[in-house]
């Protein structure tokens, strides 16, 4: 058994595990109802599908006896439409973001949770596609020389997926740089006013330049490189690079729930209360805004 497999399958052990709590905690608080949260909380079950994917991927290799192409392909179809919907979710959460700035006095009477959940529900089916790539004939099977370092994919189909993937990243950074331009203003705005609410939502909003950016570096750093890894390469690379930029990739399912999901108070309020039935005094007591998450 590889070493890196292994590595693969613990971490895709605890991927489950730690997103399948941000899962918990959503389903279980009244509160935690608001189309932000079933943002996060579209993330949270992409990554959590992930992780199982990541197990059933291991399962497969190892477990399964006689090897079944059928169980192959249903795993690397679970990995791509998990992986796709992490990808749109962030997407969705990062446009979620733009929008909450840009029209922050209509924000919420626009963004209503029917409409969210319509979005979402579209961009799952969609993934849902994608992950049935590999069972339609998106594989290799057949001809192994043609396999990308994404074995069952080929080698252009996996071409097509990191090239669509860098696109998918290019529109996030440029709606990323547009909040930047909108917080930049705000903050001009409110250095002239000089009042309580405004320095409140000030802070608020650097919070959530704060959390966004935490997202952003931290899914480039760990999928930019294997992205551009798979456009250049093929299954004749060596086995041990595509493993060591396979494993960060995968990790990014593991932080997003630390540095998004945990740090939101209303999502820590409720943590606390599930473990230990009580609140921490140093908790704030102001309202929710959108610019927390």
């Amino acid at each position: 058994v590889s070493p890196w497999d292994i590595a693969l399958c613990a971490t895709g052990t605890a991927v489950a595990g730690e997103n399948a709590l941000v899962l918990a905690v959503l389903f279980y608080t009244p509160s935690l109802r608001a189309p932000m949260f079933l943002l996060i909380g579209s993330l949270a079950l992409a990554d959590l599908l992930a992780g199982l994917g990541l197990v059933a991927n291991f399962a497969v290799r190892y477990l399964l006896r006689p090897p079944s192409e059928a169980a192959e392909l249903g795993a690397a179809g679970l990995l791509l439409a998990a992986f796709s919907a992490s990808v749109c979710s962030l997407l969705a959460i990062t446009v979620d973001r733009y929008l909450s700035l840009y029209n922050a006095l209509t924000y919420h009477s626009e963004r209503t949770l029917g409409f969210t959940c319509a979005m979402v529900l579209l961009m799952w089916l969609l993934c849902l596609g994608v992950g049935l790539l590999p069972l339609l004939g998106w594989n290799c099977l057949r001809d192994q020389s043609s396999c990308s370092i994404l074995r069952p994919v080929t080698k252009d189909n996996a071409a097509v997926l990191a090239v669509t993937f860098l696109l998918l990243f290019a529109l996030m950074m440029q709606l990323y740089l547009q909040i930047c331009k909108i917080a930049f203003r705000h903050a001009q705005q409110i250095a002239v006013q000089h009042q309580f609410i405004a320095t409140a939502q000030a802070t608020s909003t650097r919070k959530g330049l704060s959390t966004l950016s935490l997202i952003l570096g931290t899914f480039a750093l760990c999928w930019i490189p294997f992205a551009i890894y798979s456009l250049v390469a093929d299954s004749s690379y060596p086995v041990v690079y595509t493993y060591s930029l396979a494993l960060p990739a995968t990790c990014n399912s593991l932080i997003n729930p630390i540095i998004y999901a945990f740090r939101n108070p209303d999502i820590q309020k409720s943590l606390w209360l599930a473990c230990c039935g009580c609140i921490p005094s140093t908790f704030s007591s102001r309202p929710r805004t959108s610019s927390d998450v």
